[in-house]
């Protein structure tokens, strides 16, 4: 039997799906960056692939708002597709413009498990009201509803970048209490020990409601982000090689590992 495949799609603006080929394919998966216009044109089905990743970037420039044009473009040209990928339990993964694709296009949070014909929540300007481009430290919630990292451990506290204008994760009073009540937060902020950021500055670096920086959907297997796992996933890469000495892999790898070994079981 084959390596599982993965296809990472990008439109003018994307700039992360070459270092997040490298990871996955280090991962074992058979790995394929495609244009979109390449499944708009029939040379790709996405029925083909085990795993969709909408990597980071600036998708057509950013323009309107983060993710809103190419999240739009999606939700009118192939949301059937990408519904049947869904309810087949492939995984999706956004990454910080693509967390902002899947939130524009109604993939998340998806907490009836359908794709919503408007954004529930929005990725609006940091608080800050300026590009965040910084480390940060990441607590993960292993009670979330998500099946994506069952490999994660819930007391693991990672440290990946982040870099973004647009990343405060904001969402109405009764959209919050069903994102709560459905265990969707998947990351939050949190201080170097682990503790909750509780908003502040630069602990949570931009602003979002209960410190989200992850959510996935109800049904567990598609999630979205804003810190980049690809920029931490070898050790090199971590800030702080030099000093703990350098290691194999960094911090995002225990993140995408966890993704390709969901992707390997299906």
């Amino acid at each position: 039997m084959g390596r599982k495949k993965a296809c990472i799609l990008r439109v003018g603006g994307t700039n992360c799906d070459l270092e997040t080929k490298v990871a996955l394919d280090d991962l074992g998966l058979e790995t394929e960056i495609i244009h979109m216009n390449h499944l708009l044109r029939g040379h790709r089905r996405l029925n083909d692939y085990s795993l969709l990743v909408i990597p980071g970037g600036f998708s057509y420039g950013d323009y309107v708002r983060a993710g809103a044009i190419w999240g739009k473009k999606m939700l009118s040209k192939f949301k059937k597709e990408i519904e049947e990928f869904i309810e087949e339990d492939k995984a999706v993964v956004g990454i910080c413009n693509g967390f902002q694709v899947l939130v524009e296009s109604g993939v998340l949070p998806g907490i009836d498990g359908s794709i919503s014909e408007y954004p529930r929540a929005t990725l609006a300007t940091n608080s800050s009201a300026k590009y965040e481009c910084r480390w940060i430290h990441l607590k993960y919630h292993q009670a979330s509803s998500c099946r994506l990292l069952p490999d994660l451990d819930e007391d693991t506290v990672l440290r990946i970048p982040i870099g973004h204008g647009e990343g405060n994760f904001i969402v109405g009073e009764e959209v919050l209490e069903e994102i709560k009540r459905e265990g969707l937060v998947v990351f939050t902020y949190c201080k170097p020990d682990g503790s909750p950021a509780n908003g502040e500055y630069p602990y949570n670096p931009n602003g979002s409601m209960l410190d989200i920086a992850g959510i996935c959907n109800s049904r567990g297997n598609v999630m979205g982000m804003m810190p980049h796992p690809e920029r931490a996933y070898f050790g090199w890469q971590m800030p702080d090689w030099t000093s703990r000495g350098l290691q194999p892999y960094g911090d995002g790898s225990l993140v995408l590992k966890a993704i390709a070994s969901y992707v390997e079981r299906l």
